[in-house]
């Protein structure tokens, strides 16, 4: 890895230009070629976004896709040309290999609350392991800002972009969590990030399409939201991401990322939060299609952000933040305290060489962690699926949109496996199946794999039509042979009370190969 150093600056070296460059954190793609960007409108080609760090000075960068291997090229290129050592940053509340591939995959934080419900000692600990994982594999391709734990409180079934990525449903087990995923990531030189302020987790609208509001009072939001807030803070959390919420209470006018009230005077004076915060990407919709781009950035500083996630235009976002420094809405000791505090998280975890690389990463222990995790986890019926005896059964795969997943392939376990077990014929089923196809009952002995989760962008956090509907035949046909259920508990709760009592299931926490495999084990082999 390249020896990335914090020289010893001080804020009189740097224009205000260079100043506020500092603020914003660029998005970009973790592929190594143009032609590999996945996301076109938010991922700059390869010119520009070195435009954006080695001229402009920006602060950081995000990154999304790609392998480990690709990422550490990515990485040790941009900190070479960086004028001020970067932040680079990724969403891996899963750890690494959500995102990256190579990387470690661990099974949805709400997995750990499940095992909270009968051990709360062992979920502890499991916490404090991933967070530690994580954060050393984060080192291992060149991250050193883990944008996790999310700490919003999941009461709210229908959530559809927070959901399984919380930590539990109370503020108690919250609190506990989420607070050892960051002293087991703090071992580690990497920031973290307690998400989404002031809460995130009772919402039924997703802030990447429009903006949630939330009816609740102060007293609620001290007793239910804000409690894993302080934890984190205690816990020595790095960093506070902002949430695109509108919470009348607080502000009646502005949504949380733009409000004063939300960011200064609550998370900065009255929760005492004393380190970053920063937005919510700045491109989602709940304030890219109601703010203007450039004047969105302008109000986040004035609210009292001190790092500009994803805006829409990097370049126009730090030139009208610049113009309202000189036109006097914004004091240039307003962005002077931003910087200081940047720097003073940047000195931190650049204080010491990093030896962290390829070679430690993905390592069997891990691995095993993540089993552990998932099997504990896993909630299972008293059946037993009788699969042997069948000759010639259909494995029907339930997905969101067959164009949008990565975790099926021909040689995926939900794919292969059940062959062994009788289930030979393939069918496949997403949203845009026509429900008239489902008319006809089944003919033949069907195992049912869903899998269905609460997702950015997804827009709902339950089944879709095509979904209910197939389920609905199968019930009603004498041929469903049994269900696995992955990702999220909700969609469990709704199935179980129509499903007839001698139908063996197994629901699994987590979509990965890994996942996948233990799952229709557990189902077939379950006694």
């Amino acid at each position: 890895m390249v020896e990335v150093k914090m020289p010893s600056l001080e804020l009189e070296q740097l224009s205000l230009p260079q100043l506020v460059a500092q603020m914003v954190v660029v998005r970009a793609s973790g592929h190594i070629f143009d032609q590999q960007i996945q996301y076109p409108a938010w991922e700059p080609p390869v010119d520009i976004l070195n435009h954006w760090v080695k001229e402009l000075g920006v602060g950081g960068v995000i990154f999304l896709g790609g392998s480990a291997a690709e990422l550490v090229h990515r990485c040790q290129g941009l900190q070479s040309q960086a004028p001020v050592p970067l932040l680079l940053a990724a969403d891996i509340e899963e750890g690494v290999g959500q995102r990256f591939s190579g990387g470690v995959e661990f099974p949805p934080p709400l997995a750990l609350a499940e095992i909270a419900k009968t051990q709360p000692e062992l979920a502890q600990n499991y916490a404090t392991q991933m967070g530690a994982c994580t954060a050393r594999e984060a080192l291992n391709i060149g991250l050193n800002w883990v944008l996790a734990p999310v700490v919003d409180v999941n009461n709210n079934p229908a959530n559809p972009v927070i959901n399984v990525r919380a930590f539990g449903e109370t503020p108690a087990i919250v609190s506990q969590l989420a607070s050892a995923f960051i002293q087991g990531a703090r071992t580690y030189p990497v920031l973290t990030t307690a998400k989404h302020f002031p809460g995130h987790g009772d919402t039924a609208t997703d802030s990447h399409l429009d903006l949630p509001v939330l009816p609740h009072d102060r007293n609620r939001l001290e007793t239910l939201e804000w409690p894993p807030f302080r934890a984190a803070i205690a816990a020595g959390v790095d960093t506070i991401m902002s949430a695109h919420l509108l919470i009348p209470a607080l502000d009646a006018i502005l949504p949380a990322t733009l409000s004063y009230q939300a960011l200064t005077e609550e998370l900065r004076l009255n929760l005492g939060f004393q380190g970053l915060i920063v937005t919510d990407a700045l491109v989602m919709g709940a304030i890219a299609n109601r703010y203007g781009a450039n004047q969105a950035p302008v109000m986040a500083v004035k609210a009292g952000a001190d790092i500009l996630l994803m805006p829409v235009d990097p370049p126009g976002a730090i030139q009208a933040v610049v113009e309202a420094v000189e036109a006097g809405e914004i004091s240039r000791q307003r962005i002077e305290a931003s910087v200081t505090r940047i720097f003073a998280a940047k000195a931190r975890i650049f204080s010491k060489p990093s030896d962290f690389g390829l070679d430690s990463l993905s390592q069997v222990e891990d691995w095993q962690l993540s089993e552990d995790i998932l099997r504990a986890s896993q909630i299972v019926s008293d059946q037993a699926c009788s699969a042997l005896e069948i000759g010639n059964g259909i494995n029907c795969l339930i997905v969101d949109d067959w164009l949008h997943q990565d975790y099926l392939s021909r040689n995926a376990p939900a794919v292969k496996l059940p062959v062994e077990f009788g289930f030979r014929e393939l069918e496949l089923i997403d949203r845009h199946i026509r429900l008239e196809q489902f008319n006809q009952r089944a003919q033949q002995p069907t195992l049912v794999q869903v899998f269905s989760r609460g997702n950015p962008f997804r827009g709902l956090a339950g089944l879709s039509q095509q979904a209910q509907a197939k389920l609905q035949q199968l019930i009603a046909s004498d041929n469903f042979a049994g269900i696995v259920i992955y990702g999220s508990p909700y969609v469990l709760d709704s199935i179980k009370p129509n499903l007839p009592e001698d139908i063996a299931y197994v629901f699994s926490y987590g979509h990965s190969l890994l996942a996948q495999n233990l799952a229709i084990e557990t189902l077939f082999r379950h006694p």
